[in-house]
């Protein structure tokens, strides 16, 4: 186990001993190879650089109260990165590279997996880029799968505590017919601009509204809206919004535990009506959600009254996290123990 300060560790990177890397070249999957840099050798023309083919994902491994590694959900991650790849006219990678590759690099940075009790996790980011050298536009005939782990505590600082938002009309995340539904880089470069200002004007993240009509919620920053009234588990049903396995985990959960799923279109005024709200994904969990202050109209949607999560909201992360710690039965099948 390396000498970290394992209970104060932020949402940021870490250098660990090894990556993993694939290779796509000649129209095959080479070998996974062990690399301890952290860099990458790319031709100034590839593909990633100019023409943004470059897709990733965001997973976790958890030391259990057993001491055993699980790792959450990863042929999720493994069809997104498909989907997002097919998307953007990148080479797939296959199901069997992806899983092992994962289970290696786990493996071979085991010191790096937080402790049980702690609250921190092993955060794992496969990326898979166009690496041939292109100058006309069009998709890379090689390309590079890699996959860096580094330990990490929560994504927001103020960790499960309810957090404001900024809702931002005057900046779009993706097009009605873009690239929202996956994961690439470039719907997160499109957010940097209102993430920062929402930063400087002293909230944790921006909700976007649809980019459409500008009428109904979309996504929050980073991850999944979703609000939770009257026996309803209410999230949105966009194209613009990348499916979160968070979210898709917790509507399972949801249902779970007596809760009624809707999956629609939530218009920007039925936030008023809201007992509960979140923002969820990989990074956060849940991160509840006490404020909503539309930036355009001032309008502010008090969500928590008394700055404290919501039950429903704690029900869920309990259920959610204990599955991913070892703590309450996994009867959905979701985890794989990884050897190390």
């Amino acid at each position: 186990m390396k000498n970290i300060d394992w209970k104060n560790l932020s949402f940021g990177y870490v250098k660990t001993d090894y990556n993993v890397r694939c290779y796509y070249r000649n129209g095959e999957w080479g070998k996974i190879e062990t690399s301890s840099s952290e860099h990458i050798p790319m031709h100034m023309a590839a593909t990633c650089l100019h023409y943004g083919q470059e897709a990733f994902e965001g997973m976790k491994a958890y030391r259990g109260k057993d001491g055993q590694v699980r790792l959450f959900r990863w042929e999720e991650n493994c069809k997104r990165l498909e989907r997002s790849a097919e998307a953007i006219m990148m080479q797939p990678v296959p199901m069997e590279i992806f899983r092992d590759a994962c289970f290696k690099v786990i493996a071979l940075n085991k010191d790096y997996i937080p402790p049980y009790g702690t609250g921190g996790s092993l955060y794992i980011r496969p990326l898979l880029i166009g690496t041939g050298a292109k100058v006309g536009v069009s998709p890379a005939d090689e390309y590079l799968f890699i996959i860096f782990v580094t330990p990490v505590g929560p994504y927001f600082k103020e960790g499960f505590k309810p957090v404001k938002m900024q809702l931002a009309r005057d900046y779009d995340r993706a097009a009605p017919l873009g690239t929202g539904h996956v994961k690439v880089g470039g719907n997160y470069a499109a957010s940097l601009r209102a993430g920062v200002r929402a930063h400087k004007e002293g909230y944790a993240a921006t909700i976007f509204a649809d980019a459409k009509t500008k009428q109904y919620i979309d996504e929050a920053g980073p991850a999944n809206f979703f609000g939770i009234k009257n026996g309803k588990y209410i999230t949105p049903d966009s194209h613009t919004i990348l499916p979160s396995i968070t979210n898709m985990s917790l509507r399972e959960l949801a249902k779970d535990v007596g809760l009624v799923v809707e999956n629609r279109n939530i218009p920007i005024e039925e936030l008023a009506t809201f007992e509960e709200a979140g923002a969820c994904g990989t990074a956060a969990v849940i991160s509840p959600i006490e404020v909503i202050h539309d930036r355009e109209t001032g309008k502010v949607y008090q969500i928590s009254k008394n700055g404290e999560p919501g039950p429903w909201s704690q029900k869920l992360y309990n259920y959610l996290t204990g599955i991913q710690f070892g703590e309450v039965e996994d009867k959905f099948n979701w985890c794989t123990v990884v050897p190390c």
